[in-house]
């Protein structure tokens, strides 16, 4: 048979031809009408038939529906289908009038058994949550809370102690409240010109203050305070910004905040928040030696140094001052990184020789090697030798490497920097390639309290001693304030020139609200029970409430040798987390917050002592 009779659609006769196997034009309408009619009724059976369109998505696309009516059983007779109907129907109106009277029920309840309904199901949803390895959702370790003792104090038995504490809870409330009104959700308050102010070493981070003063809200045991800031931190805390910030400042404000508010008061949300901060810093540590970058990209993980830091050095006290919340969030997170980064850090130092025995501010990343021999005990090295010694506390006294290397260092911070003007005041000057500085820092005031409390653990019969040193600095830092005309601190004070324990210049003349001074009395009253101690600290009260006290807060002061306060109109997260703290512990009993079962981050927020005794219970009593 010819093709074109096969296929007439595809052939194209020309029309003049007088070929028998050609078809008219009248044969080729007719079949175009027949063949049109055939597939118009094929279309039409899957359209129009029963579950047709059941038959059309089984036919074309597999679908669950088809599935489904295949694993439920073979009969797809109308009659089962409209049964389905009927059940799925009345299960709709069932749990429609269930519904309505939960929410009739619900309207009934007062406001907090609505809140404690809410609790009790959010409970439910973290339990129900926890999945393969005793991991939630953000696999996080299952960790048995209990609170290490001491979180909360109570009244002094003393009528005038009680009368002081209550004063300084006072002092809080003030700071808290003007922040609340005017800065709320701001790193920190402007308390002159009433309106928030943030640093930008925190990047697009906000809230320093309400995270620096959880504890403090907590141990006073302003509680209903303290319930809005974790609120603010559950609802508004976020580290997913784009912005640089500096590793040290939101690892103690922060990170520390977050851990201590979580050992007070077992609050899922700071451990959360906690550990997710801390593995958004790793990327810090991406260096040839492991010594973190100062400076770090949240978002980009991209790090830097100061540009000004001795070439681009790392600075001591920064990369020095990580290791108690790290080794924290190890514990909390079950992420053995964090602690291994930190403990890198000693390798690196523990490898490298130390001019004179002691350890210049500056290390380069890249190299490993030492930047500018610049030795301070002040701004820019305080903190490191203050974290020896408190890893070795922590530690349940089991890091014998971190006491070693205190102790070590602390012999050569004697030999090397301590000295005793001609007046008998003892001060600890800074080194600058082997000749002497003859200046002391506020930031350096915090050692009387650091040798006090390492000076029961002092080898040899050196104890006495060290309490001896500790008793002096102590007595130096609080001439630094008696002799200026507003009875608060000056920046820096020189011994050289004729002057003792005096700033000599301007830009050294500033009191931001720091608290070194008053946290070395604490420690010294806790360890001598010396009754001067809690009167220098009340001298430091009057100071505060007379010269740094204004309507919307508390403001720093450029110059406290000048008659009447400047303001720098600056209320700084760390007066809250850290001057007040340690003025309400002064006047508090020693079972508050008592050091064998706490230690204190640079930043004055509580971290609990590692017991060994009893693993994997970080925060056990």
């Amino acid at each position: 048979m010819p093709v074109a009779t096969l296929l007439p659609f595809t052939a194209t006769p020309n029309r003049k031809s007088a070929s028998p196997t050609s078809f008219r034009l009248t044969e080729k309408f007719i079949l175009l009408l027949v063949f049109s009619a055939f597939i118009t009724l094929c279309f039409g059976a899957i359209f129009f038939l029963p579950d047709s369109s059941k038959l059309l998505s089984g036919v074309f696309f597999h679908s669950s529906a088809v599935e489904t009516n295949t694993r439920t059983g073979p009969d797809s007779s109308d009659s089962g289908s409209a049964g389905n109907d009927d059940r799925v129907l009345a299960k709709i109106r069932k749990d429609h009038e269930k519904a309505l009277l939960e929410a009739k029920d619900t309207l009934q309840k007062r406001p907090d058994e609505i809140k404690q309904d809410i609790i009790i199901e959010k409970e439910k949803v973290v339990k129900e949550s926890m999945g393969q390895g005793g991991k939630d959702v953000n696999n996080l370790p299952f960790v048995e809370y209990r609170r290490p003792p001491g979180a909360t104090g109570h009244e002094p038995l003393d009528p005038e102690t009680r009368d002081r504490r209550a004063k300084i809870k006072e002092m809080m409330k003030h700071a808290w409240d003007s922040y609340r009104r005017y800065a709320w959700g701001s790193n920190e308050l402007r308390p002159v010109s009433k309106q928030g102010h943030s640093s930008n070493l925190f990047g697009d981070i906000k809230g320093a203050t309400i995270v620096d003063a959880l504890d403090t809200l907590y141990i006073m045991e302003m509680f209903e305070e303290f319930d809005a800031a974790t609120d603010w931190v559950e609802k508004n805390l976020d580290f997913n910004v784009n912005a640089e910030v500096s590793v040290f400042e939101v690892n103690i404000r922060f990170v520390g905040g977050l851990l201590s508010a979580y050992y007070l008061s077992g609050k899922e949300v700071f451990r959360r928040k906690a550990v997710e901060l801390g593995e958004k810093l790793l990327p810090a540590f991406k260096t040839p030696t492991g010594i973190p970058w100062a400076l770090l990209n949240l978002k980009s993980g991209i790090g830097r140094n100061w540009p000004w830091a001795s070439g681009g050095s790392s600075i001591l006290a920064e990369y020095g001052t990580l290791h108690l919340e790290f080794m924290h969030l190890s514990k909390l997170s079950g992420n053995p990184e964090f602690a291994q980064k930190v403990m890198n850090i000693r390798k690196v130092l523990n490898r490298l020789d130390k001019p004179q025995g002691l350890y210049p501010n500056y290390l380069n990343p890249n190299s490993g090697q030492w930047g500018q021999h610049h030795v301070s005990v002040g701004g820019l090295g305080d903190s490191f030798y203050e974290y020896l010694l408190k890893a070795w506390l922590m530690s349940d006294k089991t890091d014998e490497e971190g006491k070693k290397m205190y102790y070590d260092a602390l012999q050569a911070i004697e030999t090397n920097l301590m000295r005793k003007s001609s007046g008998g005041l003892t001060y600890i000057a800074e080194w600058k390639g082997g000749l002497l500085e003859h200046k002391m820092g506020h930031l350096t005031c915090f050692a009387g309290g650091m040798i006090a409390l390492g000076a029961d653990g002092a080898p040899g019969d050196k104890t006495g001693h060290q309490m001896e040193q500790a008793a002096e600095i102590a007595r130096t830092c609080h001439e630094s304030y008696a002799r200026t005309a507003l009875k608060l601190g000056p920046e820096a004070f020189r011994f050289d020139g004729g002057v003792e324990a005096i700033a000599t210049r301007q830009n050294e003349k500033y009191f931001i609200l720091r608290p070194e001074v008053i946290e070395t009395y604490m420690y010294m009253w806790r360890f001598t029970h010396d009754p001067k101690y809690r009167e220098w600290g009340w001298e430091a009260v009057q100071a505060l409430e007379q010269h740094c006290k204004v309507e919307g807060g508390y403001s720093g002061v450029r110059d406290v040798y000048a008659p009447t306060p400047n303001h720098d109109d600056v209320q700084q997260s760390f007066y809250l987390a850290e001057t007040l703290k340690y003025l309400y512990l002064l006047f508090s009993d020693d079972d508050h917050l008592p050091f064998d079962h706490w230690v204190f981050n640079t930043e004055a927020h509580p971290l609990p002592v590692i017991k060994k005794d009893k693993t994997d219970r970080p925060n056990e009593k």
